[in-house]
């Protein structure tokens, strides 16, 4: 049978000290961990963000111009500010961490870490650079 051992009156508890809400604050790689965290609801944001753009434009010229007239409210525009800050320090921080996620290697030496992260941050400046381009041609 599997009984529940007997209560004890003097049996110890274990030593489990209170943990602050806010313990996070105390480091700034926690606040950039946290911060990180709490950018991937800016993320989705964004994305539903641009679901509503596409759906706008495929419903015609009438919604297309009240979804603008929408985007222009303080609030959407503030939130829109907000996110893409967010999306930006989200990119940044993934960049500086790829070089411990990825281990590349080159015959047998190892690629030094600021090059995996310059060549990601290269990438997203050609990237922007063409989208730019397309947007602005």
């Amino acid at each position: 049978m599997n009984e529940t051992p007997a209560y004890r009156e003097y049996h110890p508890r274990w030593l489990r000290r209170r943990l602050s809400t806010y313990w996070w604050l105390g480091s700034p790689a926690y606040v950039a961990f946290i911060l990180r965290e709490l950018s991937s609801i800016f993320v989705a944001w964004s994305v539903v963000y641009l679901l509503m753009l596409v759906q706008a434009v495929g419903q015609g010229a009438d919604r297309y111009q009240d979804f603008l007239a929408w985007s222009r409210n303080p609030i959407v525009l503030t939130l829109n500010v907000v996110s893409f800050l967010f999306i930006v320090f989200h990119a940044i921080t993934w960049f500086n961490l790829a070089p411990k996620a990825m281990v590349m290697r080159v015959g047998s030496a190892r690629v030094p870490g600021f090059l995996i992260a310059a060549s990601n941050y290269a990438a997203w400046l050609i990237v922007s650079a063409v989208v730019a381009w397309l947007v602005l041609e």
